[in-house]
Order: structure tokens, then sequence, then C-alpha cells
């Protein structure tokens, strides 16, 4: 027998597993959190649920988590073939998750949304090898809640929100975001920044960027505006995709304009940064909010609507400009940005106005009641209340 199988359940380290695949919209959150719990309790076991579809194959190994592969649940919103398959997909995936919970001796689940959290929502609502069911957190991002949320709030121990009227009876907190985002002291690292991405140091300057995979609107309308950015002094950093390319042209002796297909350090981005223009993914406006800085967001046009949601609290308060998709064009940005950028009072406000509205201990609070329900399940205490809760003798392997 093993030292770790040799010692009593009580006496291991607690074990969480985060459950939001995908995006960097759902992973994101799921790794602030994994961070907050290893910092409130260092000995505590985190486990990240994935699937071969998304950023988290990457993303969670990157930053010393240990992921657990199950088979992906895409839940289609509309009558088809695919959504035909969907039950058996959801059996499948959710006896994956069930033997992955029993594998890691979770205490409690963290589901984010996606493809993967209603497997892990129903997997743990189940016994695993004769113990009670496991207590279940969610957290919903999006100003809109998606299908899984919606669904595993109705049995889930806590329900937490970004922000108010997503659509579930939650508690709002904010969007968790990365320790090394809330802390960033951007004019501190100003210097270092611009340096790192060959940037110049005094320029007014702007970021770009549409998301892990870009976005071909921004991208177009701003490098096709580079000679006017260029002629107004105005240094540009934009990541415009891993898939796609840019070809800007600036005008001799102006600031560089620096393309990248992706960003690896969003914290030096932001730090270079004087003004942001962007897609407004939760996460996104959630970071960007944290950092105090001033953004354009020009959400996407598609879906229900759910970008824009995103972003209003944001602009509302002063934060931010919203453009609509449609009217960011190459003539815009020529028009407006430099006219922002040169108002230094303005962004002043602006930059205030977004520091208001950013949460920065989000990622604190889920973890907290993340380890508080997992250490109270250790203690018999959780099992007992289910006990009452449900009416039901307790049976041997709970005794």
């Amino acid at each position: 027998m093993s030292a770790e199988r040799g010692r009593s359940r009580s006496d291991r380290p607690l074990s969480v597993v985060v459950a939001g695949g995908g995006t960097a919209g759902h992973i994101e959150p799921a790794l602030a959190v994994a961070d907050a719990v290893t910092r409130l309790d260092p000995t505590a076991q985190v486990t990240a649920l994935g699937t071969t579809r998304g950023l988290e194959t990457t993303l969670v190994p990157e930053r010393g988590y240990q992921l657990e592969l199950i088979p992906p649940v895409p839940l289609p919103r509309k009558p088809g073939m695919e959504l035909a398959k969907t039950p058996a997909r959801l059996v499948g995936a959710v006896s994956a998750t069930r033997s992955v919970l029993a594998a890691v001796g979770a205490d409690v689940v963290i589901g984010f949304g996606g493809y993967v959290s209603l497997p892990a929502y129903l997997a743990a609502r189940m016994r695993v090898r004769g113990r009670s069911r496991l207590p279940i957190i969610i957290h919903e991002a999006n100003a809109s809640a998606g299908i899984a949320n919606k669904v595993g709030a109705r049995f889930a121990d806590r329900v937490m929100a970004a922000v108010a009227g997503s659509g579930l009876e939650a508690e709002v907190v904010g969007i968790p975001v990365r320790g090394v985002i809330t802390e960033l002291d951007r004019p501190g690292l100003r210097a270092k920044a611009r340096h790192y991405f060959g940037l110049d140091a005094d320029a007014p300057t702007l970021l770009v960027f549409g998301g892990s995979q870009g976005a071909q609107r921004l991208n177009d309308a701003v490098a096709g505006a580079a000679g006017a950015l260029g002629d107004a002094g105005i240094g540009v950093l934009h990541a415009y995709g891993p898939k796609n390319s840019i070809s800007p042209v600036s005008p001799p002796g102006a600031p560089p304009y620096r393309g990248v297909g992706y960003l690896k350090r969003m914290d030096l981005a932001y730090a270079a940064a004087d003004l942001v223009m962007c897609r407004s993914g939760a996460m996104t406006v959630a970071e960007i909010s944290a950092t105090g800085l001033p953004a354009i967001y020009v959400p996407l046009p598609h879906g229900n609507g759910e970008q824009r949601l995103n972003a209003l609290p944001v602009v509302d308060g002063g934060g931010g400009v919203l453009v609509d998709d449609v009217d960011l064009t190459s003539d815009w940005v020529a028009r407006e940005v430099p006219a922002m950028l040169a108002d230094t009072d303005r962004l002043s406000a602006m930059s205030t106005a977004a520091g208001r509205t950013g949460h920065r201990d989000a990622a604190d609070a889920v973890a907290t009641a993340a380890l508080e329900l997992a250490a109270r399940r250790r203690s018999g205490t959780y099992r007992a209340r289910l006990r009452t809760a449900f009416r039901s003798p307790a049976s041997p392997d709970e005794r």
C-alpha cells in the first residue's frame, strides 16, 4: 500500500476540481480560482477537467495544473442530428468524469460553464464509490447564462455570477481574474513592457486584440488606419490571431506598429497600453477593468448579444466606449482613436471609471467558498446536512 493510500482520508489534502474548458473565457476564470485555491491552501490539490477540443490542453499545463480529459458534449441550440446525439454523449462524458472524480478523491467541483461543466455537475451529483455526492459551486461569467450553468444551478450548493441579471439566482462577485492582472502596476511596468514588445517608450500606445483567435473586423480596421495612426504619433501593439495576418503601412519616422499572432504576456501588453480596442468577452472586460484601462469595445455581432451586455456596465460607468461591429472602419479608427489618445484628461477619467467597475477579489471569493464546502464535507457536516435535507437515513458507508 502506498504512503498516500495508507493515510486516512481526513489527513489528505483537500481535492478541488475546476471545470471550465473550451475558450479562454471559461478557462481563465477557472485557472484564476485554481491560483487562489493554492494561495489560500498551499496543500490543496487542484485538478482541471477539459476536452481535446479546447485551449485548456495548452493553457492548463502551462500554469502547472493537472489536466484530465473527458469526451466533449456540445449543447446544440437547434433541433437536428447533433442534438439527437447529445444524450449518449452526455452519458459517456458523465461516466468518464465520475472516474476522474474518484481517482483524484475530489471534495468539491467548481464549474464555469461550457462543454466540460455539465458532465461535471451531473457526475458530482451522483455517489462516487460509495461516497456521498460532491458539493458544487457554479460561476457564471457572462451577462446571459449558458445552458450548462442553467441546468447545474438547479442543484448547486453555491451559485455566483459576474453581474446581476444573468438569468441565475446568484451572488454577484465579479469575474475571477489572475493575480498577475489584479495586482498589475501599469505605470511601474510601462518601460519594461514597451521594451519587451519593441514599442516606442514615450508615444501614446493603442493595444488591439480580438480574443485568442483574433478578429478580422478589428484587424482590417486598425491595420487600414496605420498611416493615420503613425501620422498622429501613435504606437500600436496588435495581436491579430495565429491564423490571420495584417499588412500595416506606417509613414517614415512613425512609432512602431507591432503585430503579433498571439500575446503570451497579457500583463505586459496591458502595461504597455494607454488605450485598448477589443471584443467584449466577459473575461476580456473583467481583465481590462481590473487594470483600469480605457477601452473601445467592439462586441461580436453574433449570438444573443452577450458581448454587448458584458461591456455595458463599464461603458455606462464611463470606463469605455461601445462601437458596433458594422461601424468599425478604418475611417472611424483614423478619426476617433487619435482624438481619444490626445485627450489625456478624458483618458484619465475613463481609467478611474474603469477601475471602479472592476472586481479584484472574485477569485478569492469563489476559492474560499469551495474550500469551506470541501472542508465541511470532510468533517461530516456536509453529509449530515444532506441527510437532513433529503430526510433519509445514512447508509453504512456514510456513518
